[in-house]
């Protein structure tokens, strides 16, 4: 038989094994997942305003540098911006365009929340063509450049109107190029680099001297022409060279906001050279919303001529740019 210590042993030896068999039924706490608190909605863009801010430009006359219209205005740009709660910082310098003339250049640049590090660049000209080289008629005379300069400007000061009432997370900086539309006329923007490098002269000055050392945004978006009737919006094929990313984000947010039957797909060819190339040339990826005519195979059809006014612009062509950049905008985080 064996012995009681035998017995003990023995014992313990199923006790522990009973024990070892036994589900641990401990509860396991698990931590959710960190998740970024939810952002409010982007505010309301109102294409009724834009549309407005476009008239009150148109309202001055041709916005040519260095004419009595083009200093007006851009007082009141800049009264309007500081008005909004902007800082703005003005580039004031002489710049020689295609004829050796020299001409006074204001670039304009309101920053909301300079203090932020991350930020985004909005960015369109506010000068106007000094000459109608696409019209048959009265060739010489400046035009109303209501779509080609008021429109993309329309659309950041109803921009600059909300971000008055609703700060965005990341901080933001719109940028009003000046001596854009001086350049080299009778087709020049289809032909070679020499020639295109007569346009775009503010956004060139400022690539060279940024308004503050060393600016670092994001991203850049410009605005030219988006004010056309019915217009539409392919991916502009620098943009897409340059910054494809950017492009992509952008046609989500149109279609996010309502508009991506505006918002095509394709990429089409058809820009000489705009703004953001040298934005771009400068380090800061920007991408161009700029409409496209099937018809012409290029611009709209009011381009550079005298039929560049207000009653050819479209409210809802505004609304549909306004909303979509009032969407990358207020859901950056």
């Amino acid at each position: 038989m064996p012995s009681l210590l035998h017995r003990i042993l023995g014992l313990g030896l199923v006790l522990s094994f009973l024990a070892a068999c036994q589900t641990d039924t401990t509860p396991v706490v698990t931590q959710p997942e960190a998740t970024a608190p939810a952002l409010p909605p982007p505010p309301l863009f109102n294409g009724d305003s834009a549309y407005a801010f476009v008239a009150k430009q148109v309202a001055f006359g041709p916005r040519v540098p260095g004419s009595a219209a083009h200093r007006a205005c851009g007082d009141w740009m800049v009264e309007k911006l500081k008005g909004y709660g902007a800082t703005v910082i003005e580039q004031n310098a002489e710049v020689t365009i295609y004829s050796g003339q020299k001409v006074p250049m204001r670039n304009i640049i309101a920053s909301w929340q300079p203090e932020q590090k991350d930020r985004i660049l909005l960015f369109a000209h506010w000068d106007t063509r000094p000459m109608a080289d696409q019209d048959p008629a009265r060739k010489n005379e400046p035009i109303d450049g209501a779509n080609d300069g008021g429109s993309g400007v329309g659309v950041l000061i109803e921009i600059a109107r909300q971000l008055a009432q609703q700060a965005p997370q990341v901080g933001v900086d719109l940028f009003f190029t000046d001596v854009e539309d001086m350049g080299e006329p009778h087709g020049a923007m289809g032909l070679g680099q020499e020639s295109l490098k007569t346009w775009c002269l503010g956004a060139q000055y400022w690539a060279k001297n940024p308004h503050v050392p060393n600016y670092k945004a994001r991203y850049g978006i410009l605005l030219d022409m988006v004010g056309s009737k019915d217009a539409e919006f392919p991916k502009e094929a620098y943009s897409m060279r340059y910054a494809a990313g950017i492009v992509n984000k952008v046609w989500k947010a149109a279609a996010a906001a309502g508009h991506g039957n505006r918002f095509l797909s394709e990429t089409r060819q058809y820009v000489g050279v705009d703004d953001h190339v040298f934005i771009n040339e400068y380090g800061i990826p920007s991408i161009d919303i700029i409409a496209y005519d099937a018809a012409s195979g290029g611009f709209p059809p009011t381009w550079h001529t005298h039929a560049d006014n207000l009653a050819n612009i479209d409210k809802q062509s505004l609304q549909a740019v306004g909303a979509t950049v009032a969407q990358v905008v207020w859901t950056e985080r």
